[in-house]
Formats: C-alpha cells, structure tokens, sequence
C-alpha cells in the first residue's frame, strides 16, 4: 500500500494526492502535521528516500528563517540526529509531499514523480 505524508494546506500535497486519485491507486494518508512523525520514523523516512536529514529540511519556509538560520551559519553545523529532532518538533519544516511504497521513498515534486516508485 502506498502511503502519502500529506498536508492538506500544500499545493504540492494536495496535486499528488490528485495524481494518486486520477492514476486509481490504493494509498493510505498520515496528515503529519496533525499526528507528527517520531524520530523512528523520521529516520527510516530519510533512509528510505536515501538523504541526509538537512536535505528533507524546507531551509526557504519562514519557519526555519526566522528560528533556525540564525542558529545555523553552516549546515553541517548539526549531526543528522539534531535536524530529525527539528523535524519531530516541527513537523511544518519537513519537505512533501512524501510518498512510500513499500521499501521506495519519494519526494513526490512534481506529483508525478511518484510514478518512479509505483512502476518499477
């Protein structure tokens, strides 16, 4: 079953969630941000997707702006642990759409990205 880490106030989010309905697949949605992701899961997000934690980081949202830029002059300022952490604590800071199928992650931009984990 695919599953889609969704936010129903992201353009982004709400199109691959379009996309999933028009190609007919079966998908199941964990709103993130109403029900955030454990550092467990975080972690095996970021192994399945095969990125570093930083890199599924929104560093453009004013979230991290505002709070976290000017904690961090370089980003390899913080172990990878500590920007999971962020992201625990934070959800809103964590890139999306993303989409699992199984043992394939994918950073569902454009939707149909997701075509790359669904067909092979």
């Amino acid at each position: 079953m695919i599953i889609l880490y969704h936010n129903p106030d992201s353009y982004e989010s709400n199109a691959c969630l379009n996309f999933l309905k028009k190609i007919k697949q079966k998908y199941k949605i964990i709103k993130y941000l109403d029900n955030p992701l454990t550092e467990r899961k975080l972690k095996r997000i970021v192994k399945l997707l095969d990125v570093k934690p930083i890199d599924l980081i929104r560093t453009e949202d004013d979230l991290w702006r505002d709070h976290f830029h000017p904690l961090v002059k370089n980003l390899d300022d913080f172990e990878d642990i500590e920007y999971i952490k962020m992201m625990v604590e934070f959800p809103k800071l964590m890139r999306r759409p993303i989409v699992i199928n199984g043992d394939k992650a994918i950073i569902c931009k454009p939707p149909r990205k997701v075509l790359d984990i669904i067909t092979n």
